[in-house]
């Protein structure tokens, strides 16, 4: 006959699995990770006002993106595209700019229809010029599965959307 010994005798190596101090480091380690990881996600980006940007190179000119991102707004986050190129994600509340060559440009930004008269934005930028460009919605779905929208561009006169665009969050240029 086998006996057992169901005895609660330590491991072969002489401790209890869990209560010993090497567990415990690796533990803290994890959850201050998980904690940094959070706490990164959750970090809003600064006002495009409180960003230091580079002036705009000799000969070339730049193109600003923004859009507000209100209760009412979509929060989808569609391609911003500069001639067919995709430039961007145009992200609720957001700023972000792309210096340019000088020419023109039609600015695009995916959409669920884009067969609109007017709906996307074509503009002629110079040297040295500086031009603005906000994505509006439609305020209104357009299916009721996956509540799919559609996004427009518009040139916005400079001395109306520089406060604008400096108010809300800063992604990025170049």
């Amino acid at each position: 006959m086998v006996q057992m010994n169901l005895s609660t005798s330590p491991s072969p190596a002489g401790r209890q699995m869990g209560k010993t101090p090497a567990f415990t480091p690796r533990w803290r380690r994890c959850a201050a990770v998980a904690v940094s990881l959070a706490a990164a996600n959750c970090t809003q980006l600064p006002p495009t006002s409180s960003v230091a940007i580079p002036p705009l190179q000799a000969g070339g000119a730049r193109l600003w993106v923004y859009r507000d991102g209100g209760p009412r707004d979509a929060q989808q986050r569609p391609y911003l595209r500069l001639n067919g190129q995709i430039a961007g994600i145009s992200e609720p509340n957001g700023t972000f700019y792309r210096d340019v060559a000088p020419g023109h440009y039609t600015v695009t930004v995916d959409s669920y229809t884009s067969t609109y008269i007017n709906q996307f934005a074509d503009l002629d930028l110079a040297a040295g010029q500086e031009a603005y460009v906000k994505v509006l919605s439609q305020g209104q779905r357009v299916s009721d599965r996956g509540g799919r929208e559609n996004f427009y561009t518009q040139v916005i006169p400079a001395e109306t959307a520089r406060p604008d665009a400096a108010r809300h969050r800063f992604y990025g240029g170049g």
